[in-house]
C-alpha cells in the first residue's frame, strides 16, 4: 500500500472575505467549496483547489472570525511547498505578489512568501511524473499557475521519534532531507526543521492538520497500521465529501488519512462549485441556524470566459 501524497492541508484565518480575496484573487485557486466546520458548524470551512477539484491542490480554511495570529512551533506544520513550472513563473509570481504589497525572498531556484495572516509558502521547480494540477484565472496565466503541493515542512525536536510510524506504518520513504509518500497517482514530501524556542500558538496563519490520500479500499488497513505502530487514529469519520482518519504522528503534528471519494462534486455540479453554501445532510436541517450566525460571503469564481 502506497499513500497518494497530499490530499489536502487545512488551517486558519480569522478573515474569511481577506481570505477568499487572496487564494482565489491572487494566488488564482478556483475555491472548490464553501461549506461549515462540520465539528462546529457556526464557522465556515472554506476549499481552494484547482479547476476539477481533486485531491493534491486542495488548500482548506476554518475561519475564526476575530482569533489571534498565531505562530508555528513544535509539533506543527510551519511551511507550505507548491509546485511551479519554470523559474519564469518564479519570477511572475515575485512581481505579482509586490503588487499586492506582498515580500517575498528569492534563493535560487525557491521563492517564499507569508500570506496576509503570516502562513509560509514556498514555491519551486521539481521534478516530478505527477499532472500538474491547475485552476484557470484571467490574471494567471497557466504556464504560471501553481501545479499543487510539493509537500509541507514541520517544526519537530526529535525527528527519530517520528520514524517508525511514517516509515513502517505509513510508507514513507527516505529521501534526502526528510521523507515522501508516494503512490501511483501523486507524491508528496514531509520534512522537519528545528523549531524556534518558543512554544508554538494555533491560531491565524497557521496550520491545523495534514491530510494525505488513502484509497477508498485501503483506508480501514490505514488506520490498522497506524494503531499498531503504538498511535491512536480516530474511527473513520463521514465528513460527506470524503471519509477521514485522525491522529497525532509523535512529532506531534495532527495527520488525517482522507479517501478520493465521494469528492466535492457529490451535492453540486463542477461548474458552479463553490458559489453556494453546502451543508453536509447530517447538518441540513440547521441550515436557517447556520446561515443567521455566518456572514454572507458571496463567490463567483473569475475565470477566462467570464472576465
Amino acid at each position: 500500500m502506497k499513500l497518494d501524497g497530499i490530499h489536502h492541508i487545512t488551517a486558519i484565518t480569522a478573515d474569511a472575505p481577506g481570505n477568499v480575496d487572496f487564494y482565489t484573487r491572487v494566488m488564482g485557486l478556483r475555491m472548490v467549496k464553501k461549506s461549515v466546520n462540520q465539528d462546529d458548524p457556526t464557522v465556515y470551512h472554506l476549499f481552494y483547489g484547482d479547476e476539477h477539484a481533486r485531491p493534491g491542490l486542495d488548500l482548506t480554511f476554518f475561519e475564526y472570525p476575530g482569533v489571534a495570529r498565531g505562530r508555528a512551533g513544535a509539533g506543527m506544520v510551519h511551511r507550505i511547498l507548491w509546485r511551479v513550472r519554470s523559474n519564469d513563473a518564479l519570477d511572475f509570481w515575485a512581481e505579482r505578489l509586490a503588487g499586492e504589497g506582498i515580500e517575498s525572498l528569492r534563493e535560487g531556484g525557491r521563492l517564499r512568501f507569508s500570506d496576509p495572516e503570516g502562513l509560509e509558502h514556498e514555491l519551486a521547480v521539481f521534478d516530478v511524473p505527477d499532472e500538474p494540477l491547475i485552476a484557470e484565472h484571467p490574471e494567471v496565466p497557466a504556464e504560471h499557475a501553481l501545479q499543487g503541493f510539493q509537500g509541507v515542512r514541520a517544526y519537530s525536536f526529535d525527528p527519530e521519534r517520528s520514524r517508525a510510524m511514517l516509515e513502517q506504518a505509513l510508507a514513507f520513504v527516505p529521501t534526502d532531507g526528510g521523507w515522501e509518500a508516494r503512490g501511483e497517482i501523486r507524491g508528496a514530501t514531509y520534512a522537519y526543521d528545528p523549531p524556534p524556542p518558543e512554544r508554538g500558538l494555533q491560531g491565524a496563519g497557521t496550520v491545523h492538520h495534514v491530510a494525505w490520500h488513502s484509497s477508498d479500499e485501503e483506508h480501514e488497513a490505514w488506520r490498522d497500521g497506524v494503531r499498531a505502530s503504538g498511535g491512536h487514529p480516530t474511527p473513520v469519520i463521514d465528513r460527506h465529501y470524503f471519509r477521514s482518519i485522525y491522529f497525532r504522528e509523535p512529532s506531534g503534528v495532527l495527520f488525517e488519512l482522507a479517501t478520493p471519494s465521494p469528492g466535492f462534486t457529490v451535492d453540486e455540479p463542477l461548474e458552479t462549485l463553490g458559489e453556494r453554501l453546502s451543508i453536509p445532510p447530517a447538518l441540513e436541517s440547521r441550515r436557517a441556524e447556520i446561515e443567521a450566525v455566518l456572514k454572507p460571503l458571496p463567490y463567483r469564481r473569475a475565470t477566462r470566459e467570464r472576465a
